[in-house]
């Protein structure tokens, strides 16, 4: 990997004198991104799915092969099992709202506490609303979720349990399969949050057996505006549909109404074409680098940073003591100086990062921390980036008069 051609895709990163470590919350886009939303635009604009006119069904077709294209990013069988929403926290709330039919009172869902609000409130909310049991499924203080522990939580009530592939704050892989697996042996479905995974390592809602799972793809070099959520198609086909009006029905009368067949019945109202074409060069661009590349780099650059962390002193990183568990994302506290202190002398010095509960807060005050300050990486930062951040990390205490 050519890491000086690599950021000079990057226009952001490459033209202003900034060090970008808050990739977990979003990450830069490349050259071939932003230049797809003048493509659309000049090439493409009508309204998908809305005229027989050659424009309407280019517009349709440019929309529809990203469709196919995530189908296989993803390796889902049917490219009608993928739906287009605004971000994966519509993604989430999506997929609570058409379940809660199915769900009765006294049944059971289990959620994640290190789960972002995203998917742990709209369960939440379902559950206070239709009188069903919510539990939650504890870490360890290193982040980690055993395979016996989710055993031990679920029982014959419990309908659904909610997980990230990965943590946005501790930034460890749960294994997701295996827990799928014990889900199902139990009748539960199984709702995956792979938001911080995507962009990070190969998805494969086949053979995880993953009964949803949603992302965003502002967080994968893609437009913000585009959330992406995968459902199994025999599960969709029987829910019922989120929004209504536009192109998700088939016909209406005063009598009757038929909703569309899949992937529509969950897409009202017209669609964002433009930024979904642009998702489709990310993924390009993501193909065409490789995740065992972008794995293989990024592991090096966590590892890096927190080695470099490990061996300043006053510093306590939140989550497991070996950087492999990691995964680009690495949480900390600087010893008497509040997060927001810590972040604020970092953007002084050109530095983005994130402080906060991170949309976690569950998991914090699980951890007994009220906050932390969260460093996370992308394959297009450098180790010159991870000195200049642990040389300005060395020097807050001094900074704030300790």
């Amino acid at each position: 990997m050519n890491i000086k051609e690599i950021r000079a895709q990057f226009p952001l990163i490459n033209n202003q004198n900034i060090v970008y470590l808050d990739n977990a919350a979003t990450t830069q886009k490349p050259h071939c991104v932003i230049d797809a939303f003048s493509e659309f635009y000049c090439n493409f604009n009508a309204n998908p799915m809305r005229g027989i006119y050659d424009l309407s069904v280019a517009a349709t077709d440019a929309y529809e092969n990203v469709r196919e294209q995530t189908a296989g990013f993803v390796n889902a069988k049917d490219p009608s099992e993928i739906i287009f929403t605004r971000n994966a926290t519509e993604s989430l709330n999506l997929t609570a709202n058409i379940l809660s039919g199915t769900l009765k009172e006294g049944d059971e869902i289990l959620v994640a506490t290190s789960e972002h609000h995203s998917n742990f409130l709209p369960w939440k909310r379902i559950a206070d609303n239709k009188r069903l049991k919510i539990k939650y499924l504890d870490c360890d203080s290193e982040g980690e979720y055993s395979v016996e522990s989710l055993k031990e939580a679920l029982s014959e009530g419990t309908k659904v349990f909610a997980i990230a592939t990965v943590s946005n704050v501790i930034g460890r892989v749960n294994p997701i399969r295996e827990f799928a697996k014990i889900c199902h042996a139990n009748n539960t479905l199984i709702c995956v949050d792979a938001t911080q995974s995507v962009a990070h390592m190969k998805t494969n809602v086949i053979e995880d057996d993953v009964d949803f799972l949603a992302f965003s793809a502002h967080k994968m070099y893609g437009p913000m505006g585009v959330g992406i959520l995968y459902g199994k198609k025999e599960l969709l086909e029987k829910l019922p549909p989120f929004l209504e009006g536009g192109e998700m029905i088939e016909y209406v009368s005063k009598e009757k109404t038929i909703y569309a067949d899949l992937p529509q019945k969950y897409e009202a109202g017209t669609v964002n074409a433009a930024d979904v074409y642009a998702f489709g060069k990310a993924m390009e661009y993501v193909k065409k680098i490789g995740f065992e590349e972008i794995g293989e780099r990024e592991r090096l650059l966590t590892g890096y940073l927190f080695d470099g962390m490990k061996n300043t002193d006053n510093i306590r990183i939140i989550g497991a003591k070996d950087s492999a568990e990691h995964n680009c994302i690495v949480s900390f506290a600087v010893d008497d100086v509040h997060p927001h202190d810590v972040a604020s002398i970092f953007a002084d010095s050109g530095i983005c990062i994130r402080a906060g509960h991170h949309c976690a807060q569950p998991l914090h005050i699980l951890l007994g921390i009220p906050s932390t300050v969260r460093a996370s990486l992308a394959f297009y930062n450098t180790k010159e980036e991870i000195d200049f951040f642990i040389k300005v990390l060395s020097e807050i205490r001094s900074r704030m008069g300790y």
